[in-house]
């Protein structure tokens, strides 16, 4: 018996599915709303998009060749921010604002907490966010047609009425891609079919939302007020894009329904109580930040430490 055999750390067991083919999916699934966004917004969404991937990319790539660091930029992680980053834009937005949030998103969020994987909170919206800080009377100018108008979601907060089909469809003002809920739903049933998410987060999200609007919000069941607040609004591509980010997400079977319940009370919170008529960036990043407590309180107990046989 000469044979040698190889010893190695685990795990022992790997799956097929490895980054560069997970971003390369979320890629595929973000098109509708992506093709859509543009089609809807012409050619100056067309131009931010380019500028936020390119710019995420460059940063990603500079920053790895400052640092003597193995460039990673083939994994597409920073072109799934860029798009990711740009979709949460107006069309309005000048393109050198949106360079700037690429560059916080991968620069500051993402690789100086040790790049993929050690992120804190999402980088797409740490970026946004960042910008919104910045910049809220460019971020919140949204034109349509040609017109300055509010958005749906603001509308519906002041008590006035929106056509749902046009929200269901698109044809409505807001950031590039969350205006199309049917485009971003052929995304989500994508990622859903291929493996790459499941529906723990974004159901349990969207249903206590859907929930606390009925029972809280004043307005009752009302069908067409909390069709409204589920169209309106980033909340569906939050749902299944950005909440569902696996870095940023709770590993463990009970702490992605804690996860998901705990998007959903803040959405509310925030949309119901404070004066802005969205929410879901901030949501979703104020419960990033609760993830470790999330994981911490559901964690399995150990065999023999007290867990169950």
């Amino acid at each position: 018996m000469n044979e040698k055999k190889h010893v190695s750390s685990n795990p022992h067991i790997r799956s097929k599915m490895s980054t560069s083919k997970i971003m390369f999916f979320v890629i595929i699934a973000l098109l509708p709303a992506t093709g859509f966004g543009i089609w809807n917004f012409g050619y100056r969404a067309a131009i931010l998009i380019a500028v936020s991937v390119g710019s995420a990319v460059l940063t990603e790539f500079i920053y790895e060749k400052c640092m003597k660091l193995p460039v990673t930029i083939d994994d597409l992680s920073a072109v799934v921010t860029g798009l990711l980053l740009a979709l949460n834009l107006p069309s309005t937005l000048p393109w050198w604002m949106a360079a700037l949030g690429a560059v916080f998103a991968i620069l500051i969020v993402k690789m100086l907490f040790g790049g993929l994987g050690q992120n804190f909170m999402n980088p797409a919206l740490g970026g946004r966010c960042f910008l919104m800080i910045c910049f809220t009377a460019r971020m919140t100018d949204f034109t349509y047609d040609g017109v300055s108008t509010a958005t749906p979601l603001a509308i519906i907060k002041d008590g006035g009425q929106v056509a749902l089909l046009d929200m269901i469809i698109g044809r409505i003002p807001g950031t590039i891609g969350e205006t199309s809920t049917i485009a971003i739903l052929i995304g989500a049933v994508f990622l859903i079919c291929m493996g790459v998410i499941d529906l723990r987060i974004p159901g349990t999200y969207l249903i206590s939302f859907t929930v606390l609007m009925g029972l809280f919000s004043g307005n009752g069941w009302n069908i067409e007020y909390l069709t409204g607040q589920l169209c309106g609004g980033g909340l569906m591509l939050g749902a299944f894009f950005m909440a569902t980010d696996y870095t940023t997400t709770p590993i463990t079977e009970k702490g992605k329904y804690v996860y998901g319940l705990a998007l959903g009370i803040m959405t509310f919170i925030l949309r119901h109580f404070s004066s802005s008529a969205e929410g879901v960036s901030y949501a979703i990043i104020i419960c990033n930040l609760l993830v470790p407590l999330i994981e911490m309180v559901t964690m399995p107990k150990c065999f023999g430490k007290g867990g169950e046989a």
